[in-house]
């Protein structure tokens, strides 16, 4: 088999499965990184050549290990799925990845960012991030029809593990986005909110992210914030204002709540609490 044709049977197996189209993305981009930095052919790949490309990954890249994962499984997908090669998975290991909490920026860096962004298109998607808690793939996807004003919601049509949901439609981004429509008449046959500049089809994920990061680059800000931070931040500052967990989960499609508690050690919880040691009665000397 020749690496045109690996490709093309590793698309397939990708679609067969039903994952999602990043993941589809991304497996493929990794792929086609390691066939290139591996350098021989189909035949000659084995678990030696993983290890050596994972190595080259951490100590010339220096990739973060949640990322190294990525490139990990994909290679076992490759050899497991597509070369149908048996293979000994121990010898293709998976990082631990150290268990940090996400950065988060402040309320008010947030409408600093918003209010220095002067391109309205990047403004509705960092509403759209912060206001309703959507994935980068998900604003990327989203068309016309999706908007329900009436009903001041988000429909979010196959999101991650192809649950759809609903999510808040935030008034102020409805009022942007309706400015960005009538500035942008964005035409094309499936009502993409946001389609392709070069060819059919919506705006790619890179494209929103590199958007979002931008803008926030541009502005005052100095805390680093991508689409990510942005939906972290929907999450803990919701959770500050005392929604319950359970609907934090539904609005961010999360599968397990498990995933939803992430937010109770970001959210600000000492705020209006008094120590014990505040209470006692003693002298300071």
């Amino acid at each position: 088999m020749k690496k045109k044709q690996a490709l093309r049977k590793l698309k397939t197996d990708l679609q067969l499965r039903g994952l999602a189209q990043e993941t589809q993305e991304m497996y493929q981009k990794n792929i086609k990184s390691f066939f290139k930095f591996a350098g021989v052919s189909i035949k000659k790949l084995n678990e030696e050549k993983a290890r050596d490309f994972l190595k080259y990954l951490i100590d010339e890249r220096n990739l973060a290990a949640k990322t190294v994962n990525t490139y990990s499984a994909a290679i076992r997908f490759l050899f497991a799925v597509t070369l149908n090669r048996p293979t000994n998975y121990l010898q293709i290991p998976r990082m631990k990845t150290p268990n940090q909490l996400p950065a988060i920026a402040t309320r008010n860096e947030i409408a600093k960012i918003v209010d220095d962004c002067e391109n309205l298109k990047h403004k509705v998607m960092i509403l759209l991030a912060y206001g309703s808690g959507l994935r980068i793939s998900e604003i990327s996807r989203l068309k016309t029809s999706d908007i329900k004003a009436d009903e001041m919601r988000i429909f979010v049509l196959g999101g991650k593990g192809k649950k759809d949901r609903y999510t808040i439609l935030p008034k102020n981004t409805l009022a942007v986005l309706r400015l960005y429509w009538k500035r942008y008449r964005p035409n094309n046959a499936d009502n993409w909110i946001f389609p392709s500049n070069s060819a059919e089809g919506h705006i790619t994920t890179e494209g929103v992210s590199y958007a979002i990061e931008t803008a926030a680059k541009k502005s005052s800000v100095t805390t680093h914030v991508t689409g990510h931070t942005l939906r972290h931040d929907f999450a803990t500052h919701l959770l500050e204002d005392g929604v319950e967990l359970v609907k934090i989960k539904e609005l961010l499609g999360h599968a397990s709540i498990k995933t939803t508690t992430i937010y109770l050690h970001l959210a600000n919880i000492t705020e209006n609490i008094t120590s014990p040691a505040d209470t006692l009665n003693h002298n300071n000397r």
